[in-house]
């Protein structure tokens, strides 16, 4: 699904982008960076097609989504406490 499309779903159902990825738990960036690619991922293009349609079907989808528990998604890459960005290589032990 294109960029454009996916906001018109999403628009449909009336969210903005901030919405939808508060809804769906993820970073409001993660899914704005998707423009620059001019399409989303197959399982955000479902999401919001499947929110549109019931956006017009006259479907609360907020009651349904509620009743799910939705976990955040984690962080990728090898950041650590004390470590921007993590470190490629492993930690000798201390003696």
């Amino acid at each position: 699904m294109t960029y454009d499309e996916f906001q018109r779903q999403i628009g449909k159902a009336g969210l903005t982008i901030r919405e939808f990825a508060d809804l769906v738990k993820m970073h409001r960036n993660s899914v704005t960076n998707y423009a620059r690619l001019g399409e989303v991922p197959s399982h955000l293009a479902v999401i919001a097609a499947l929110l549109g349609a019931m956006a017009d079907n006259k479907v609360d989808f907020r009651s349904v989504l509620d009743t799910i528990e939705i976990e955040s998604k984690k962080p990728r890459g090898g950041a650590a406490k004390g470590r921007f960005g993590g470190s490629k290589q492993t930690d000798l032990p201390m003696e």
